[in-house]
């Protein structure tokens, strides 16, 4: 494949769109193991967050970027929004369709080789972090 196979390119854009945003990658690690309402998958994502000393974001996720990542998820067929009305107050799960589950596969060799230069890319996210700081670009 070349750089000018346009449908290569293409489908590795569409493939890339799907994952941009801040949250998306913690969404799908959380759903991975199964459904979740709501306020767990927040709380999930947060505790993770918070064990790695908020090396991937900044700041907690906060409800309304949650809500606007799973509505985009769900746009982009990613993932699956339910209630389950045996309940009394019908909370609203959240959990991956299997796009969503494929997408989350064809990520473990990226995973991998994320793993095996993780200390080139967290060297690399500190300079651009400290080139940020510094006012530098």
């Amino acid at each position: 494949m070349t750089a000018d196979d346009v449908p290569y390119r293409q489908s590795l854009h569409l493939a890339m769109t799907a994952l941009s945003g801040q949250w998306v990658s913690a969404v799908l690690a959380s759903l991975a193991s199964g459904p979740l309402i709501f306020s767990d998958l927040l709380e999930q994502i947060n505790a993770v967050e918070a064990r790695s000393g908020w090396r991937t974001h900044e700041r907690p996720l906060t409800r309304k970027v949650l809500t606007d990542t799973l509505a985009r998820m769900q746009r982009d067929g990613l993932v699956l929004r339910s209630s389950r009305p045996e309940a009394a107050f019908q909370p609203v799960w959240y959990e991956l369709s299997d796009m969503g589950s494929a997408l989350l596969a064809a990520l473990r060799p990226l995973i991998k080789w994320a793993r095996q230069y993780q200390e080139e890319l967290t060297a690399g996210s500190d300079r651009r972090r400290t080139s940020r700081e510094g006012g530098a670009d």
